[in-house]
């Protein structure tokens, strides 16, 4: 593949693919300890752990944002991967809640401001459109066999070994990732069109609200978000206490997810060739409701079967795959070249704010009143979000010539434009 013979890009995407490998490990391991610490309680926790999450990449996300190209990139990256190695080899050695929750801040702070400082990186490495089309592609699918197999490379490894290795090698990938930055030669940022931090740290966020279609991503984002949650916060009590299934029962049944989400990744990249990503996204939140719907179906009728839990969490694979992977596609074509930062760190800031509002639904409202109330709350949830899309975002919107690499498609507050990528 081409793309594969830019350098700088196959040493970044190689640095993608160990990290990302290490993070879920990390998340398998996580609601393993947290179930070791609080028993019944783990959904509970691991959802204050995931929301610490989220306020972190919230809040953090924008001012990376701000203050990036004042910065060397590739040194602030490394940096940033060798503080998120040392943080996880710190988490086998707690011994109460409490200390999951400060590693986690820490954990997600650095990662609030790596993940959009490499995905603004990759349009200056891969400049060509259909290149970067593929790279999209590609980062999706990282992302997808990550979902899939690190829970499987888990449910292996906890066959021989307890939970708290997991975590060694999550810090030795983050290492590792660290090294391949080193050895890119990524350029410095651009200097943006805002000159004051705040304007900087603002500037993503005001695109979105002015711009239908990106409106209608961050209603997407919410659907994502609530069906997502029944997956990473109840799996590992619902796996353990309704199905009574061990340890590597739970990394198995995220693997059915990854599953969904791999298939339908594999799948994107020519359909979005020819299929506006408007069709493809909508078509995405589609799925999603019918997943938490059919979950909520399925508890509340107490058939708590593995094939039909694991049919329902790799259908909500697929219908996230479906929203995510053309997101960025769609933020390239919306923003000048100098604006892209702004336009990453602001989904990735908007998208983790969704999540914020549903990981305390499955985690906190799961345990006090149950799966069936929090997942129907879920499927409420998506199904808002889907509506508000299909209705943010206009139908003609997603029609036209592809316009991406060189002046913006930007649309104003008092009307639309048609004159947008396919892709768009």
């Amino acid at each position: 593949m081409r793309l594969f013979a830019i350098r700088d890009y196959r040493h970044l995407f190689g640095a993608q693919v160990i990290a990302l490998f290490g993070t879920g490990l990390t998340t398998v391991a996580l609601g393993l300890l947290a179930y070791d610490l609080a028993g019944p309680r783990a959904g509970m926790v691991l959802g204050t752990a995931l929301t610490i999450k989220m306020v972190m990449y919230v809040i953090i996300a924008p001012l990376a944002a701000a203050y990036v190209d004042r910065l060397p990139r590739r040194t602030l990256l490394f940096l940033l991967d060798v503080v998120r190695g040392a943080v996880v080899l710190a988490l086998p050695l707690i011994t109460e809640v409490w200390h999951i929750y400060v590693l986690i801040g820490l954990l997600q702070a650095a990662s609030a401001a790596f993940t959009p400082t490499f995905q603004a990186v990759i349009p200056d490495i891969v400049t060509d459109e259909a290149d970067y089309t593929r790279a999209l592609s590609a980062s999706q699918v990282a992302y997808t066999m990550e979902s899939l197999l690190s829970p499987v490379l888990a449910a292996v490894a906890l066959t021989f070994m307890s939970f708290n290795w997991l975590f060694l090698g999550t810090s030795a990938g983050f290492l590792v990732s660290a090294l391949l930055v080193l050895s890119t030669r990524i350029p410095n940022a651009r200097p943006s069109a805002h000159t004051k931090a705040w304007d900087k740290a603002a500037a993503g966020i005001r695109t979105f609200f002015r711009t239908p279609r990106l409106r209608g991503i961050m209603a997407l984002n919410l659907v994502v978000a609530a069906a997502g949650s029944i997956v990473v916060v109840n799996t590992v009590n619902y796996v353990r206490d309704e199905l009574g299934g061990s340890q590597s029962h739970v990394a198995w049944m995220l693997a059915a997810s990854g599953t969904g989400t791999l298939l339908a990744a594999l799948a994107l990249p020519r359909v979005l060739d020819r299929v506006a990503a408007r069709t493809v996204m909508t078509t995405g939140a589609g799925v999603l409701v019918g997943g938490t719907v059919a979950a909520v179906t399925l508890i509340a009728a107490g058939v708590t079967t593995w094939i039909g839990t694991a049919a329902i969490w790799t259908v909500i694979g697929i219908g996230m795959a479906l929203i995510v992977t053309p997101t960025g596609k769609v933020l390239r074509a919306s923003v000048g070249r100098n604006e892209i930062p702004e336009a990453f760190a602001a989904q990735f800031s908007l998208s983790h704010l969704a999540w914020l509002i549903t990981y305390p639904v499955a985690g906190w409202l799961g345990t006090s009143a149950g799966f069936t109330f929090a997942w129907s709350v879920l499927a409420v949830l998506a199904g808002a979000g889907a509506v508000a899309a299909l209705l943010l975002w206009p139908r003609h919107d997603g029609r036209g010539a592809v316009t991406s690499t060189a002046t913006p498609v930007r649309t104003a507050p008092s009307k639309d434009r048609s004159t947008l990528s396919k892709a768009a």
